[in-house]
């Protein structure tokens, strides 16, 4: 039996994303189908001072959007860089990071909310997808990405140090009908910042589970049985044999991407997976 769905479009997107997707589709259309109901409300995040507030509204805040466009550029920023990292992560991990990263943003805004005093009603997958932009900064900080109207490519690293400088800046300077949650962008960051690190120092490298002392260890063994002596002799690298080279590796990248954009980390070969890790380090 041939099952389309999992051999077109959908099945080139990994379980969580694909099913984050969904459900933000599927809010979106009841909220605007059926408005009597105020799904926005009875879903989104409300403020401690003025009432309505419950625990669970830190979930479902996340998958609550009105706004097409609201809802678009955040499913495009999920659809482009979340299933890069639920593969290289896994969906229990990946789904951790988005709902951890995701209630953080809701916790900072409504501490923003409470010291400030003021009635606030937060929707959107924003926060956690401020955090994944942060993860895919510190997992491949050096990985270029084309921003529009940018007309050259930036480091992912830099792409995440100005958007989290540029939030930063709207949220302090607080400009009259600004109604979005800027500071709720940087919570999902901060926390996201927060986990991977914790997961680093928990099991060294966070991606497959080994630990440092075990690296450390491996390469202490190594010091002390000691490596033969060789001498390598290498002709001198011009500067155009170096930038020709650096072209061509940026091209095998580019084309890395492309191939996990249209059909996922898992068509890789272990040999391109080894390139895109290797970018990653430098």
């Amino acid at each position: 039996m041939y099952n389309s769905y999992n051999n077109g479009i959908f099945g080139s997107i990994p379980v969580v994303t694909r099913n984050i997707l969904i459900i933000n589709f599927i809010v979106w259309g009841a909220c605007n189908l059926f408005p009597n109901l105020q799904l926005d409300s009875f879903l989104g995040l409300h403020d401690l001072h003025y009432g309505g507030f419950y625990l669970y509204q830190l979930i479902t805040y996340q998958f609550t959007q009105v706004a097409f466009f609201h809802l678009f550029f955040n499913m495009f920023a999920l659809f482009i860089f979340g299933k890069v990292l639920e593969n290289y992560w896994g969906p229990s991990r990946f789904l951790t990071y988005y709902l951890v990263t995701g209630i953080g943003a809701g916790l900072v805004q409504l501490a923003i909310c409470y010291f400030q005093d003021i009635p606030s009603l937060m929707i959107g997958a924003s926060g956690a997808v401020f955090g994944i932009l942060l993860a895919f900064g510190m997992i491949f900080p050096n990985v270029p990405l084309m921003i529009i109207p940018i007309p050259v490519p930036i480091k992912a690293k830099y792409l995440v140090i100005g958007y989290g400088l540029l939030e930063l800046w709207m949220g302090v300077a607080n400009r009259s009908g600004d109604d979005v949650a800027h500071f709720a962008h940087l919570g999902g960051m901060l926390f996201g910042i927060i986990l991977i690190l914790y997961w680093r120092n928990k099991n060294g490298n966070f991606r497959t589970g080994n630990s440092w002392n075990q690296s450390w260890t491996k390469k202490v063994t190594g010091f002390f049985k000691g490596k033969p002596k060789m001498t390598v002799h290498k002709r001198p690298e011009t500067d155009w044999d170096y930038n020709a080279r650096k072209a061509d590796e940026s091209k095998e990248i580019d084309r890395i991407l492309e191939k996990i954009k249209y059909s996922g980390y898992n068509s890789l070969s272990e040999d391109e997976k080894k390139k895109l890790f290797d970018v990653s380090k430098k």
